[in-house]
């Protein structure tokens, strides 16, 4: 059974999402170390959300609640946040909601900024470090795989990618009331990762031309070489920060890039400007949120630029809700034939069992050739393919125990094991190619 553990800009304040977020790598430790009730998991951890994907072993309605909070408890060990803040700040999801959740995450239903492009390169990078960390079960690569596609759907059928806005551009839009002109606007930019690099695209978009970058890890010479501005190494920050109107801070670095007292240094320099606007893009913050009190600062962060996103272009979203029900559904009806697999593969073991043996005993009295027998290999397949199909029906209606019951019934037959189906696949697959043919 699949469970989610969830924390975003919906249900927590940022600074609970920054402290989450530091501590991603701790949680996935933590959750593998409840290796008796938790058999894999997958951590995301964005800007605004922090969620952990687990397969759980128990696969009984009645474990829900305990296996919710052993997640919770895994988590609130890694993080140092108390079951009870988290408890109040989240929500789980379990079974098939796992899904639906994780495929409007992909697709950007549930971002802060509604089709924001980011969140599906999260998602797959989230499943690249929990293979990489060996923590993916077969199950959640398979819902996160069916995520991927339904990402992709959503993109190229629906307009809500387009319509929906970056974070970036999303807070330059908001700041452009407070700029008038975006040519003599002087620019400091802090970071040089992916989001360093789609901010100066946004500004330069804007018109800005006067931008220079800072990285408190070194790599602002790199940066600025390839993008052709001029780099701030640490001896010229404060004078940096004094010479410019618009700080846009996007690094990952944890600890806070600008402090009250490195501010005020840059403000007390001659000449410094007088107004200036700061742009923290950064989890964990990269801004000192107490700067907002020093005279002739504004900050923007995160949790301001959440509550001042735009509506949703209702068509688009719409279209792409529809989408991700659509995927759900279908995830839903594939897990539900999963059901019946094991009676079915061992229904056809059964059949085929039979078959060789009576083959057999037909090749010692000569009585066989190989085109009787490839054509009673046939007419088996073909029988099977009713109840095959049936029995795909039956789980898809949630009446999957009606066909294990009726093949034992009948055939006094027994599902097999989880090992045993998988080495029988190759007969579910005969019997299938064959009953096709016909």
């Amino acid at each position: 059974m699949l469970l989610c553990f969830s924390s975003s800009h919906r249900t927590a304040d940022f600074d609970l999402l920054e402290r989450l977020e530091r501590h991603a790598p701790a949680v996935t430790e933590a959750l593998a170390e409840h290796s008796d009730i938790v058999s894999g998991s997958v951590v995301l951890a964005t800007c605004n959300r922090f969620e952990a994907y687990v397969e759980i072993d128990e696969p009984l309605p009645a474990a829900r609640a305990v296996s919710a909070e052993a997640v919770i408890d895994a988590v609130s060990s890694a993080t140092g946040i108390a079951p009870d803040v988290l408890r109040a700040s989240s929500a789980v999801y379990s079974d098939h909601a796992v899904a639906e959740h994780l495929f409007a995450v992909s697709s950007g239903l549930e971002s802060v900024v509604v089709g924001e492009g980011e969140i599906a390169g999260q998602v797959r990078r989230a499943l690249e470090s929990a293979r990489a960390a060996g923590t993916v079960t077969s199950e959640l690569e398979r819902v996160f795989q069916v995520a991927a596609r339904t990402s992709r759907g959503v993109k190229n059928r629906t307009g809500i990618m387009q319509a929906g806005r970056s974070l970036v551009r999303l807070a330059l839009d908001l700041a452009e009331s407070r700029v008038s002109d975006w040519g003599g606007t002087r620019v400091l930019l802090v970071g040089t990762g992916k989001y360093a690099g789609a901010s100066l695209a946004a500004l330069r978009d804007r018109g800005a031309t006067d931008v220079r970058v800072f990285s408190p890890s070194g790599r602002a010479a790199r940066f600025a070489r390839s993008h052709d501005i001029e780099p701030v190494e640490a001896p010229g920050l404060v004078e940096a920060l004094a010479a410019s109107d618009l700080v846009v801070t996007c690094s990952a670095v944890t600890d806070h890039v600008v402090t009250v007292p490195l501010l005020s240094d840059a403000l007390g320099l001659p000449g410094a400007v007088e107004r200036r606007l700061i742009v923290d893009l950064g989890l964990p913050r990269n801004v000192d949120p107490a700067v907002a009190g020093l005279a002739g600062v504004e900050l923007l962060d995160l949790e301001t630029i959440s509550i001042h996103a735009p509506l949703e272009e209702l068509n688009a979203a719409d279209d792409a809700r529809s989408i991700v029900d659509q995927a759900a559904a279908e995830y839903r009806a594939q897990t539900a034939e999963q059901a019946v697999t094991p009676a079915l593969v061992a229904l056809r073991k059964h059949v085929f069992d039979v078959l060789d043996a009576e083959i057999e005993r037909a090749r010692r009295r000569g009585d066989s050739n190989d085109r009787t027998e490839a054509a009673l290999r046939h007419l088996a397949g073909v029988l099977l393919h009713t109840p095959s199909v049936r029995a795909r029906e039956l789980a898809r209606e949630g009446e999957a125990q009606a066909f294990i019951d009726a093949a034992e019934a009948l055939f006094g037959i027994r599902p097999e094991t989880e090992g045993a189906v998988e080495t029988l696949r190759p007969a579910l697959r005969r019997a299938d190619d064959q009953s096709e043919a016909s």
